[in-house]
């Protein structure tokens, strides 16, 4: 609980620090437990060794405002990823088609960074009114500084217009809780390994979402399956993702295995974590 300390007292007492560790001891110290990093890393190393673009200049190509149908002609257009970044729950009531979420109030850049590996995506932005800004430079601040344009008035604008729309399906920890003890549907469980490793749904399959498109082949087209994360955050973009590529028969739980804990779902025993994995 402590956030300031001595150097001689950390020697004491540091697993890191330990005065009679080898080079190699040190480092696997240091290394177990570490997920790889993202793809883009390396490309941000890129970056600050060759240079890049100053924030006014890419500030200025993503703010252009698009009307819905020049929005739709853009999206046609180019090879622009269309990314949404309201809160999971709007997405879930309404989107534009192959568009995906990731919410500005979760780990945005985090999520971007492992969900879209290329850094040069052109990205064509859906926000809340006055947020076109606070997502480009956000999308910046990790590389991502090909933001194209936004839908000028967000996606209220896109349903005046009368555009086509998709929906996806939420139910609520206690929908499931019915579910698990009637049908009982395939569950994945979208949250890290360690997450699953401590407590989970009995039966539930464990796809980390950073892992999610080395394992689309694992999510059935032939029945259904239920989607859930820790508070339905990760798993809208799980959704979202799967749905842009062709999956339609499923659900996410809108309250996670927050929730779910909470309902008589049978659960693994709980085990501490040990690691971040």
């Amino acid at each position: 609980k402590k956030t300031t300390d001595t150097l001689g007292h950390q020697k004491k007492v540091n697993y890191a620090l330990r005065p009679d560790m080898t080079k190699d001891e040190f480092i696997k110290e240091l290394l177990t437990g570490l997920t790889a990093p993202p793809g883009y890393f390396p490309q941000n190393v890129l970056m600050n060794i060759k240079g890049y673009e100053s924030l006014d200049t890419i500030k200025e190509r993503g703010k252009r405002p698009l009307s819905p149908a020049a929005f739709e002609v853009a999206a046609n257009e180019t090879n622009a990823l269309m990314l949404d970044t309201r809160k999971p729950e709007d997405f879930a009531k309404g989107h534009i088609p192959n568009s995906i979420s990731i919410g500005l109030d979760g780990n945005f850049a985090q999520w971007v960074g492992e969900m879209i590996p290329d850094v040069k995506q052109e990205i064509l932005l859906i926000t809340y009114p006055d947020k076109e800004e606070e997502a480009i430079t956000r999308l910046s601040r990790v590389g991502y500084d090909h933001a194209i344009g936004f839908l000028d008035g967000g996606f209220v604008a896109w349903q005046k217009e009368k555009k086509q729309v998709e929906r996806i399906k939420r139910i609520t920890a206690s929908q499931f809780e019915k579910a698990y003890f009637g049908e009982g549907p395939l569950a994945f469980d979208i949250r890290k390994k360690s997450e699953f490793d401590s407590e989970h749904v009995i039966g539930a399959i464990n796809i980390p979402l950073n892992e999610l498109n080395q394992h689309l082949s694992q999510f059935p087209k032939d029945k259904p399956f239920v989607l859930y994360c820790e508070g339905g955050y990760r798993s809208m973009i799980a959704a979202s993702i799967l749905m842009q590529r062709g999956w339609e028969d499923f659900v996410d739980v809108s309250d996670g295995f927050d929730e779910i804990k909470k309902t008589k779902v049978e659960k693994s025993d709980y085990i501490c974590p040990t690691t971040m994995l």
